[in-house]
């Protein structure tokens, strides 16, 4: 299908400039969404990041080079986008388990990690409950942090601040704030293409705070799906998303944020929404 042949032109995209700069922004592009989308996408249907697929591709590509010929270590670290010997000489290291110096060294073992093809099984999975609703726009107040372009980094910014805004009773009163829907904690993350990527702890609100920040969510349609449990099932719902609804669905990531909606904000038993925007995918 369309939307699995678009992820392939991305890969390809990928192993035509492994030996130069890789634009997440030319990935989204080419995948008909905005970087963000594609790496959290990619990050579900691959089981690894973006970034550490790109890095054991350059490895594995680097081991080749550095066996077959008599290019210097430091020009193909170059060649693949380090500019420091020592980092290249780390995440050489780290992926093969040997120093680049040793590659010529008879009875080196080393890895080779292959480009990724994708394509959709159909899996006798549960089934996924999710609703259509178009929104108008509505007011968010709350708390932000801005996020790195490649998503792994912000994988310890997000749990901090939602630790934070628990000691610091920034929930509480952000609860006190809410007063329009979605009735619920909300975690929004606005990562489009056009602005500084940000996250928000917010709730919906139309009454005047001069404590926290606002930010208006466009007017968008939404899927929406709903789920009880841990943190961890949230990922785990967002997974099967991406993986097992969006594939199929007709729909396509639109240029909006995503919202998770934590109608119980316990975090061991928490009931909770997960708000992806999606247009209709052009036929």
């Amino acid at each position: 299908m369309e939307w699995v042949e678009k992820l392939n032109q991305s890969m390809n995209y990928i192993e035509e400039h492994l030996a130069d700069n890789i634009d997440y922004e030319q990935l989204g592009r080419v995948a008909c969404c905005s970087s963000y989308h594609f790496q959290r996408m990619f990050t579900y249907m691959a089981g690894i990041t973006l970034a550490e697929y790109i890095r054991r591709r350059r490895m594995s590509l680097a081991a080749v080079d550095l066996q077959g010929g008599n290019e210097k270590i430091v020009d193909i670290a170059e060649k693949y986008g380090y500019h420091s010997p020592t980092a290249f000489n780390r995440a050489f290291q780290s992926f093969h388990g040997i120093a680049p110096s040793c590659v010529k060294n008879e009875g080196v073992s080393l890895k080779s990690f292959s480009p990724i093809v994708f394509n959709i099984a159909v899996k006798g999975a549960s089934e996924i409950n999710y609703r259509i609703e178009k929104k108008d726009t509505f007011r968010i107040v709350g708390v932000s942090r801005s996020l790195y372009q490649e998503i792994e980094q912000n994988f310890t910014v997000v749990p901090d601040m939602w630790q934070n805004a628990v000691t610091d009773g920034t929930i509480q009163r952000l609860a006190e704030l809410m007063n329009a829907s979605p009735m619920g904690l909300l975690g929004v993350s606005i990562c489009n293409d056009a602005e500084q990527w940000k996250y928000f702890i917010a709730v919906s609100s139309t009454r005047a705070t001069e404590e926290f920040e606002e930010y208006t969510i466009p007017s968008s349609t939404w899927a929406i799906f709903s789920g009880p449990g841990t943190n961890q099932s949230v990922q785990e719902l967002e997974r099967r998303i991406i993986t097992e609804w969006l594939p199929g669905s007709g729909y396509e990531y639109a240029d909006a944020p995503d919202i998770e909606v934590y109608l119980n904000p316990d975090p061991q038993n928490a009931q909770y929404e997960v708000w992806i925007p999606v247009v209709k995918r052009q036929e």
